[in-house]
């Protein structure tokens, strides 16, 4: 509704005539609906093509619409695998038009603050990161509920989640990954569990499992999800203990990146709380910053309720604010407050959506503007840090694709 004034839906596609139908009336547009995407194609010439389909199948409609002469926008993460990642390489390259890759959490107030102190050579040269980001047990578990729980579709959460995170070092950092050493398990959902059932509805189990999720109490759900499993099968509450899971719940990496600063980074997905933090050491200091860590304030969040608020869209109005701890060499720390609003991923999602939408030109200072190259670079950590468990040697990511690793990321 914010843009309709400058955009038309002119189609939209999904092999779930269901959730198609849904989509529509959710939108609130009046378009046509297909589940052949080269027919939607042809019979519209779209100027821009939207990706948002199962993360394993990102490249096909990448590619297709690149080939086809559309811009193409595609949610995180841009592919799962570096062959896939390869073909998107190519096909931006033969065609010339635009790649553009949806990183929302640089967009954030927060996380732009942040840059801003980096870029600002407050702490001096960075020699060091630590980054941890937690997600709880509403949250991470859900995606062992999903497809994402099946590394065949959603890559593992290295690449589905952490792609996200990734893009952010990168960023911040201003620096392309060069070697990653990693390990990963799988010790508390799938098979790890004890008890297991088809799914949450029809378990034995609802009494006594911690992780019981009644679908059926959102209307939402119902009607997106359950009255649509007839068409393709998919199962929303599935069991996330069911046997099938091949990803990992537990992840810890070491990124080195091209200016020699090295990273230590884990991903927790059965936390008592949903939060994150990060520390950057440098030549002169140290910068700290974290969001929704409970015991910082003392604060009593709801945690079944703090994704859903965060994915809420909404206005950016400013609804507290947030500390960043700048510590130099020899002085007393400052804090720096910023400004956070909780919905749109902490207020990015708008300012994401003006910079692609309405003001795709205007220079930006921060260069949040993500393209193929921040995406390849991102989903590529992820993929090689599978590949090190895998292996239990480092991986470097200039074996993984054509890219090579620079110190400058922007720069050639």
């Amino acid at each position: 509704e914010s843009y309709s004034d400058i955009l038309e839906f002119v189609g939209i596609c999904d092999i779930n005539p269901g959730r198609l139908a849904y989509a529509k009336k959710y939108m609130k547009v009046n378009c046509e609906t297909y589940t052949d995407f080269d027919k939607m194609i042809a019979e519209n010439s779209p100027d821009l093509v939207i990706v948002t389909t199962t993360d394993a199948t990102h490249h096909k409609y990448i590619v297709k619409g690149l080939d086809y002469g559309c811009d193409v926008l595609t949610e995180k993460p841009l592919t799962t695998d570096e062959d896939k990642c390869q073909q998107i390489l190519d096909a931006e390259r033969r065609n010339k038009k635009n790649l553009i890759v949806g990183f929302n959490y640089r967009w954030s107030p927060y996380a732009t603050k942040v840059k801003e102190l980096l870029m600002n050579n407050t702490i001096g040269e960075i020699t060091s990161v630590d980054f941890h980001w937690y997600l709880n047990t509403h949250h991470g578990a859900s995606y062992f509920r999903r497809w994402h729980g099946l590394r065949q579709t959603g890559g593992s959460l290295w690449v589905h989640k952490a792609t996200h995170h990734f893009d952010l070092l990168n960023w911040w950092i201003d620096s392309d990954p060069k070697e990653i050493f990693a390990y990963g398990a799988l010790e508390h959902y799938g098979s790890a569990g004890s008890f297991r059932g088809n799914n949450c509805r029809d378990c034995q189990y609802t009494k006594s499992c911690e992780y019981y999720w009644d679908i059926t109490k959102s209307k939402r759900d119902m009607d997106l999800y359950v009255n649509n499993e007839k068409y393709d099968g998919y199962i929303r509450d599935n069991c996330l203990f069911r046997k099938e899971i091949n990803i990992y719940d537990k992840m810890s990496a070491q990124i080195k990146y091209q200016n020699e600063v090295v990273v230590n980074y884990s991903l927790t997905t059965y936390s008592p709380f949903e939060g994150w933090r990060v520390a950057f050491n440098g030549q002169k200091g140290r910068i700290e910053a974290w969001l929704d860590i409970p015991y910082n304030k003392q604060e009593k969040l709801s945690q079944e309720e703090l994704h859903d608020l965060e994915m809420k869209q909404g206005g950016n109005e400013v609804k507290e604010y947030k500390p960043i701890i700048v510590h130099k060499l020899w002085k007393d720390y400052k804090t720096e407050q910023v400004a956070y609003t909780r919905g749109g991923h902490g207020g990015g999602d708008s300012r994401l959506h003006d910079k692609v939408f309405k003001n795709p030109g205007t220079k930006d200072p921060y260069e949040r503007a993500a393209g193929v190259r921040d995406g390849a670079m991102s989903i590529l950590i992820g993929v090689a840090a599978r590949k090190s468990i895998e292996s239990g040697q480092p991986v470097k990511i200039a074996e993984l694709t054509d890219l090579e690793p620079r110190p400058n990321r922007l720069k050639k």
